[in-house]
């Protein structure tokens, strides 16, 4: 099925080569090697796609104001040429909407950062999270494809011995559920910080919001069934980019980046009080 399909792919035997050079370069225990695969995988893919799609989307909400203010021109012209030409309210719209269109492409054109660009990242960071997970999925189960760069019964021997803690067995799931509760718990906190930062969030951004805490809490027992080996990606994963996210907010990096923002001088005291007035008062 298609799902074979895809665990037998070249991206994934990619991965699975990439962790298993990992693994084999730093001489570090499996366990060890996977959050610092994930680490890298994350700092130098993922972090510079994020730090793009800040700059394209603060370009962006830099022209709200002009594009307002071209509307309101366009409005004014459109309705002159419809009562010099007799348009029924049905043209005028549609002369206004195709304009505007025209317009506002321009100025994306003008500034290079049409609103597409700013879904690069989930782009690469979604097939990429797949075909990590289903990589360490083959290597735990004795599942991978041919590789010279490890014997296969070595490598199995080394991932059932390569966990820490209580999990020492990364080929099986997390029995304690510690890593599958961490994961759903991680994902909640960055969905409740981040959706703090809206104001007043619109209809489809509260949708949005629900529908990401409904797939952290359905992740729990995902996570419980696994091998570990996934469950401990996953988790390093939503760690890291959760601070990411939070190391992009610093008025410091905001500064590098030439980003015009009226974001506080002092958004980690902000996000902490915000999260503490919502839950503990």
């Amino acid at each position: 099925g298609w799902y074979s399909s895809l665990s037998d792919s070249a991206p994934v035997h990619l991965c699975e080569r990439f962790l298993v050079s990992v693994q084999q370069v730093s001489g570090l225990p499996w366990w060890l090697a996977i959050i610092v695969a994930t680490l890298s995988v994350r700092t130098l893919i993922t972090l510079p796609l994020a730090t793009y799609q800040m700059v394209i989307i603060a370009k962006v909400e830099a022209l709200q104001a002009e594009i307002s203010e071209l509307a309101k021109r366009l409005r004014y012209e459109v309705s002159f040429r419809a009562k010099e030409r007799g348009w029924t309210e049905k043209q005028s719209r549609f002369q206004f909407k195709k304009n505007l269109r025209r317009i506002v492409s321009q100025l994306y054109i003008r500034d290079n950062c049409h609103p597409f660009k700013a879904s690069l990242l989930i782009w690469v960071q979604l097939p990429l999270w797949i075909s990590l997970s289903l990589a360490l999925r083959n290597l735990s189960l004795d599942q991978s494809g041919p590789s010279s760069l490890l014997d296969q019964s070595v490598l199995q021997t080394d991932m059932a011995s390569g966990g820490a803690l209580w999990f020492p067995d990364l080929t099986s799931p997390d029995s304690t559920w510690i890593l599958p509760i961490c994961l759903g718990l991680t994902n909640l906190l960055i969905v409740e910080v981040f959706s703090l930062q809206r104001v007043s969030p619109s209809r489809f951004q509260r949708i949005v919001t629900n529908s990401v805490r409904a797939v952290s809490v359905l992740m729990i027992p995902i996570a419980a069934t696994v091998p570990s080996s996934m469950a401990l990606y996953w988790l390093t994963s939503s760690l890291v980019g959760f601070g990411h996210n939070l190391i992009l907010r610093s008025p410091a990096i905001l500064k590098i980046l030439k980003l015009q923002t009226v974001q506080s001088e002092s958004p980690y005291r902000d996000i902490l009080s915000a999260f503490i007035s919502k839950y503990f008062k």
